[in-house]
């Protein structure tokens, strides 16, 4: 390449759903060929670049819409790779996957938090609207407001780190994953409000209530404590990943155990409400998302050892010393 700007030729060959469309990069391309790709790229063009250049070739790829390999089934490329660090010679091919419809991670987060905080106060607040009309009548255990609290603490918490907090990697997201989550969350809201609001439900004793509260509320501070603490290592405006590391907050030592202890603190605090409910449907709610929780765990647990070599072999993925 030698700082000379090679040109790119583009030719479709596979469909929408399918790995891609193939773009081969031949420095012998004609002046035919150049001026139809429309496409003029140096060594140190990045893939971000690229991704503005394909966009430029066919509007209705917009660059968040692509996912550009190597390989057919290969990784996808970081944005902030050069074609030089890529190793790109002549005759080399990347391959564009068209993502489909996407939307932004930032308002995927807030439409499928704020769904579970509104439709548990409503039940709380409005029984009669689902048990009928002598809901209304029946004594409220205190257990019950103690629920609603914790349940609105935790969704108002997320809806503020999102606005406040997170600093995504990615931009957006596939539109069908808003429908996914917010299945997830909105359903499993109604199944678990629907147990613990009924006029029929029976509280546990005061000493595993409290008991169980005091546990949530640590694990909230200590899932937020996490947060707060990687959205540091993320400098604004960039996908820069740095090591994971304890901080002078005591909460983030968990940092020394495990890679994600923001997913720890996560299943904590969910397990706690089930204990202090004392309701099947919340346990499974927790078991539920402590599985998903365990994959992305196991998935940047691998990513960091490969990553940061000086990375601690003793930590753990998700739960202290065991996984």
């Amino acid at each position: 390449m030698r700082g000379v700007k090679e040109r790119i030729t583009a030719r479709r060959t596979y469909g929408r759903g399918a790995p891609g469309n193939c773009f081969a990069w031949p420095p012998t391309a004609t002046v035919a060929e150049t001026e139809q790709s429309g496409i003029a790229l140096a060594p140190t063009t990045s893939v971000r670049e690229l991704k503005k250049r394909v966009h430029g070739l066919k509007k209705s790829l917009h660059p968040d819409r692509q996912a550009l390999r190597l390989e057919l089934k290969g990784r996808t490329l970081k944005e902030d790779e050069s074609l030089k660090s890529l190793g790109l010679k002549s005759g080399s091919k990347l391959y564009v996957k068209d993502l489909g419809p996407q939307i932004g991670w930032k308002t995927v987060f807030l439409v499928e938090y704020a769904g579970p905080l509104l439709l548990y106060l409503c039940m709380y607040r409005r029984p009669w609207l689902f048990y009928g009309e002598g809901a209304s009548s029946v004594p409220i255990h205190h257990a019950v407001h103690i629920a609603a609290g914790c349940w609105t603490l935790h969704y108002a918490k997320r809806l503020l780190e999102t606005l406040f907090v997170h600093r995504f990697s990615h931009a957006t997201m596939p539109i069908f994953n808003l429908f996914k989550n917010c299945s997830y969350y909105w359903l499993f809201t109604l199944y678990i409000a629907y147990h613990i609001n009924h006029p029929l439900f029976t509280a546990p004793g005061s000493i595993q209530v409290y008991g169980s509260l005091t546990a949530f509320l640590l694990c909230e501070l200590g899932n937020l404590s996490i947060h707060i603490a990687l959205r540091n290592l993320r400098p604004p405006g960039t996908t820069v990943r740095k090591m994971p590391v304890a901080t002078l907050n005591p909460f983030t030592s968990l940092f020394n155990l495990v890679s994600c202890p923001n997913y720890t603190y996560e299943f904590g605090s969910w397990l706690a409400f089930s204990v202090m409910t004392q309701c099947l449907p919340a346990g499974l709610f927790a078991l539920a998302g402590m599985y998903q929780m365990t994959i992305w765990a196991l998935g940047k647990h691998r990513a960091y050892k490969k990553e940061f070599l000086s990375y601690p072999r003793s930590r753990k993925a998700i739960v202290p010393f065991l996984l």
